[in-house]
């Protein structure tokens, strides 16, 4: 759905994030916005998702953008939230709108679907025309995201996949391999064989050194 499809002349928003604080906040800022409406709120990723795929409350549209927090307590997280969205029959837009990052939360919610990528300090004025843009189709990355982005094609050999990303992050969080082969449904072999390639492209020997060397480039959030 896009900007021009939406029902009537608002732009219709919905909002995903587990702290009521922010909810309020943001709430009130899109209630002061012209032209934009507030649809409906969630507190965790499946409800996001559901909402992402009802009809409007008794019109039968749905949102034009989501605006989705990555980390979201229990259940799914904004990136696999982003995805399920992203795959609905008619998705709407996403913009992420987050505290975190690092690398490999930004390339997970990229890869997810996400059309922008805001940080919670972005200026007000900001986010509501990073939300009209979204809604238009257009990317929206906020500087340090973009940044990281381009570093990254730089260097590619050196840089982690999601996955390398995500198993660094569960052995900084105190995880075994054997832990974090049952987490991610693999085999512990090929937890170490993706930790091989870990230390390979960071430079570093030991698990130690990898997540500390993974949190001075950004890759971990600290």
């Amino acid at each position: 759905m896009t900007e021009s499809d939406s029902h009537g002349s608002d732009l219709r928003v919905l909002l995903v994030d587990d702290h009521p604080i922010v909810r309020t906040g943001l709430r009130a800022l899109l209630a002061a916005s012209p032209g934009v409406t507030l649809v409906g709120e969630a507190p965790d990723g499946e409800r996001g998702v559901a909402l992402a795929g009802a009809a409007g409350e008794g019109d039968g549209v749905g949102p034009d953008v989501v605006l989705m927090d990555l980390q979201l307590g229990a259940g799914i997280d904004g990136a696999e939230a982003t995805r399920r969205i992203r795959a609905l029959p008619e998705p709407p837009r996403v913009l992420v709108l987050t505290t975190y990052d690092t690398d490999a939360d930004i390339v997970r919610a990229i890869e997810a679907g996400a059309t922008g990528y805001l940080l919670k300090d972005a200026e007000p004025a900001d986010l509501l025309a990073a939300i009209r843009a979204a809604a238009r189709g257009e990317t929206v990355l906020a500087p340090p995201v973009a940044s990281r982005l381009v570093s990254r094609m730089r260097e590619p050999d050196r840089n982690l996949t999601p996955r390398e990303a995500e198993i660094v992050q569960l052995v900084a969080d105190g995880h075994a391999n054997r832990a974090i082969a049952k987490r991610l449904f693999v085999t512990e072999a090929t937890v170490k064989s993706h930790l091989v390639h870990v230390f390979g492209k960071l430079g570093v020997e030991s698990r130690t050194a990898a997540v500390a060397e993974a949190r001075r480039r950004g890759i971990l959030r600290a």
